[in-house]
């Protein structure tokens, strides 16, 4: 493994560095320095030869060039007190380029029960949307009718199926809900005011807060109401004749609890119109179908909204939907027409692959198929007796690891990604504990950092001194991967 590469045994002169200086004494950082090879030099050699042709030349030199340079950057912050030997050398800088240039070095396995994981990409696609990636992969009628030969509109049947689930008039999709928001903001209030409660002023991952956005949009930001209370008197007063739209943003990431309250969607729309001014509703996550069915508590769904008056709504294609990053607005066609011609559409407009997945994934909502074929639905719905298997075959798959105590215990997963952050899902973990032994020699956080610079790379939770993973999240075949990664860095160390 990359970070192997690394440890003493695999240093030059691990008992004895050049300078006369033994193992626990470590040498000026100018003799490390000297130890670490030219890129050049260490191109010299058989291996490096064979790894050009596999790899080529270019790649070979880039990740080199990367490797050496974190070497440098150690030694100067004295992370380091020995250089690792050109063998060890050479193997990480091969684990680094088929990182680096194959499909298998972005592959992860996600053993922390989280089912919409930012960092490991949120939802996995269907199988029919892989295959439509891959059908987009030559030339492919995007944009183009086939009748007329004329340009026609790229988003044309996602924007079909959207009317026929959700009850709107228009559909357009661009590369996030974060992108959408703005587009809509701009699109209907630029220069104008927007009236929003204070308590749904948030903040979502990657520093995303809505002021800002706001801000950008050339919207000018008008808060009303109290953190938690906010009524529907407190919007009517606040409207001028500087009113471009009101606004209402779920707050996905968080839920304030006890003497609250807020209008509802229906309304705020019902106000309005009333004054003839539009409603946005920024779901956030965007749920097509009911979640009550997999023993979770609802969303707001998109088609809801819709009836309710709403004359925008946006909100994501990856995390409730499945499909892979998208921002979509659906509502009045009047205004989708308006947004699709504001010159942020086409900065954010997205690919074909993009197109492409989406479509795939929302035929299963439109079949009725979404449950049995999309892989978030599919863990929700994975039944207690295969998640009670799925632990004992994972735990016979780790006992044969020495060193370590096992435990099957019942836990929670959750949605993630701003999902219903307070609704856990029962499942089932396998707790490994080191024994005392072991754990003298190797902490959890050298554990869990190998298992992540592991290929695939394996993410699991740290809990009570014990590495947990998580069955619901796993897939076919996966827990032996970690059986087989946590198995040699035990046997490594």
């Amino acid at each position: 493994m990359s970070g192997d590469a690394h440890s003493p045994q695999n240093c030059c002169g691990a008992d004895k560095v050049p300078g006369g200086f033994n193992s626990h004494t470590p040498p000026p950082i100018s003799n490390l320095f000297r130890q670490i090879p030219a890129v050049s030099d260490f191109l010299t050699g058989e291996e490096c030869e064979r790894m050009s042709r596999e790899f080529g030349e270019g790649m070979l030199k880039t990740e080199l060039r990367v490797l050496l340079g974190d070497l440098r950057s150690k030694v100067g912050a004295g992370l380091i007190d020995c250089v690792p030997d050109r063998e060890s050398l050479i193997v990480t800088l091969r684990e680094r380029l088929l990182r680096a240039t194959t499909p298998r070095g972005r592959y992860a396995i996600n053993a922390t029960g989280i089912l919409l994981h930012t960092g490991l990409g949120r939802s996995p696609l269907c199988r029919e949307a892989i295959d439509a990636l891959n059908g987009m992969g030559a030339y492919s009628v995007l944009q183009v009718d086939r009748e007329s030969g004329k340009r026609s509109l790229r988003e044309e049947k996602v924007e079909r199926m959207l009317m026929d689930l959700t009850g709107c008039e228009a559909a357009t999709v661009v590369n996030n809900n974060a992108a959408a928001t703005m587009l809509v903001l701009n699109t209907l209030a630029e220069h104008q005011e927007v009236i929003i409660s204070r308590g749904q002023l948030i903040e979502i991952g990657g520093e995303f807060r809505m002021p800002d956005v706001m801000a950008k949009s050339s919207a000018i930001m008008r808060e009303v109401g109290t953190t938690n209370r906010t009524h529907l008197r407190d919007y009517e007063k606040a409207i001028t004749a500087q009113t471009g739209a009101l606004i209402h943003v779920h707050t996905s990431n968080y839920r304030v609890r006890g003497f609250t309250g807020v209008p509802d969607i229906r309304e705020l729309c019902a106000l309005g119109h009333r004054h003839g001014l539009p409603v946005i509703d920024d779901l956030g996550s965007g749920a097509l179908v009911p979640l009550a069915g997999f023993g979770i508590a609802s969303e707001p769904l998109v088609a809801d909204s819709i009836r309710d008056g709403s004359d925008v709504v946006c909100f994501s294609g990856d995390k409730l939907i499945g499909g892979p990053q998208s921002g979509i607005l659906c509502g009045k066609k009047e205004i989708i027409e308006r947004i699709r011609k504001n010159p942020y559409a086409r900065m954010f407009r997205v690919c074909k692959l993009t197109l492409a997945a989406l479509e795939a994934t929302l035929i299963h909502f439109v079949n009725g198929t979404y449950a049995r074929s999309l892989p978030f639905y599919q863990m929700l719905s994975v039944p207690k007796e295969t998640l009670d298997a799925r632990a004992r075959s994972l735990s016979l798959a780790l006992a044969g690891i020495k060193g370590i105590r096992l435990e099957v215990l019942e836990d929670v997963s959750y949605l993630g990604s701003g999902s219903l952050p307070d609704e856990g899902i029962p499942s089932r973990v396998v707790r490994v504990r080191l024994e005392e032994t072991l754990a003298a020699r190797i902490g959890l956080g050298e554990i869990v950092g190998k298992l992540r610079s592991g290929m695939p790379s394996v993410f699991c939770r740290v809990q009570e001194d014990t590495l947990c993973f998580d069955v619901r999240t796993l897939f076919e075949g996966e827990g032996l991967e970690i059986s087989n990664q946590l198995g040699r860095i035990l046997r490594h160390d």
